[in-house]
């Protein structure tokens, strides 16, 4: 699957309903409801706060794939772009995963979480933390759905931090994955291998695209995670994380990015590939560093030293939109470190809205330096 012909269907089937971080129950339902009668829609359950989990399955093929996204609420942006994989589904160049596969896809398995914007269900509870008590609905409906599924290959939607950078570079991890371990060891076991083999697929697939922008998570072990545990059941699975692109703070497209690992997935997936991928091409893919901050302000005269000050942005649900508020998380030396945005203060002091010395936490749209109002706004 060639990398025009992912753009043109990208193109062609993005879903224009959908944009943004805040995407909601409400706003998925009208694009469930309007599918083909052939797209299977059911309630699989309900959430803490009674609110339907919805499942859709297509597709006839003897390999089974499960694939869940916003298990975290405010990790919206692979929600997004399983709407545009799945308005694809009705073109020519599709059918033949179709034939392959028999797909089941909750699209959104917290939405408690997604209405508030929180990454936690409507009980605080991470639901990626739940694999083994099950203390949760929606942890209960996600397990059962996999029983009763017994799916050959897991896709894991998750999204994460602009804090991630590809390795120790100043290049962002726009997309990360994971062939999750199975056990404390990190075996690489034959289905740990299998996920493994998927991801490296991907990896060669987008780098045409996105060089040197695809890192790979932290391995350590948690049976309590969801991809752990899936794993140590045999059932391949691949976590998949949306990150930072620059200046894509609405990660619409990173959403382009994501759509195409879906795709380039399930393409190796349904033909079986044997392209001769090895361990060591999966290990090649760096492993994710925390080398950025959204905002350094470099070289900043602070109680008679010059420091860099670190800002971060918190996302802020305020009517049906996601605000972005920037605040200074850090005051010191950071030149290891990088900025998404970085503003020179040619050692001036820099000064809080009422002109008092900057300060740990200060939260504002600007700051000013030598007289300058300089905006911390996206």
């Amino acid at each position: 699957m060639d990398n025009q012909l992912l753009n043109t269907l990208y193109k062609t089937y993005k879903a224009p309903a959908l944009s943004g971080r805040y995407i909601n129950l409400n706003m998925i339902k009208p694009l469930l409801d309007n599918l083909p009668k052939s797209y299977n829609v059911e309630v699989i359950g309900q959430s803490v706060l009674g609110e339907d989990i919805l499942s859709l399955t297509i597709g006839t093929g003897p390999i089974k794939v499960l694939m869940w996204s916003q298990m975290h609420g405010n990790e919206s942006t692979t929600t997004k772009a399983v709407f545009d994989m799945i308005n694809t589904f009705s073109s020519v160049e599709m059918q033949s995963i179709l034939k392959a596969c028999t797909l089941k896809i909750i699209p959104m398995l917290n939405p408690d979480g997604s209405a508030a914007y929180t990454r936690l269900n409507a009980n605080n509870i991470d639901l990626n933390r739940d694999a083994q008590d099950l203390s949760q609905p929606e942890s209960k409906v996600l397990r059962a759905c996999f029983n009763n599924f017994n799916p050959d290959y897991c896709l894991n939607l998750h999204g994460q931090r602009t804090l991630f950078s590809v390795g120790d570079t100043n290049k962002p991890a726009t997309l990360s994955f994971l062939s999750p371990s199975q056990d404390e060891l990190r075996s690489v076991t034959s289905t740990r291998l299998k996920a493994m083999n998927v991801i490296s697929a991907i990896n060669t697939g987008l780098q045409a695209d996105l060089a040197n922008q695809i890192g790979r998570y932290d391995d350590g072990f948690n049976i309590n995670c969801v991809g752990d545990t899936f794993q140590s059941l045999n059932a391949p699975t691949i976590l998949f994380e949306a990150g930072h692109y620059k200046d894509d703070y609405n990660r619409e497209v990173v959403r382009g990015f994501v759509y195409k690992a879906l795709l380039l997935a399930l393409n190796y997936i349904a033909n079986d590939n044997d392209l001769g991928y090895k361990m060591e091409d999966y290990f090649k893919i760096p492993e994710n560093g925390k080398r950025f901050y959204d905002i350094i302000i470099r070289n900043a005269k602070y109680n008679d030293q010059v420091q860099d000050i670190g800002i971060n942005y918190l996302e802020q649900l305020m009517d049906n939109k996601v605000k972005f508020r920037p605040k200074v998380v850090t005051i010191s030396d950071l030149s290891q470190f990088y900025g998404h945005k970085e503003i020179d203060a040619n050692n001036n002091v820099v000064l809080n809205n009422d002109n008092t010395l900057i300060s740990m936490d200060y939260e504002n749209d600007f700051v000013i330096v030598n007289n300058v109002k300089l905006s911390l706004n996206l």
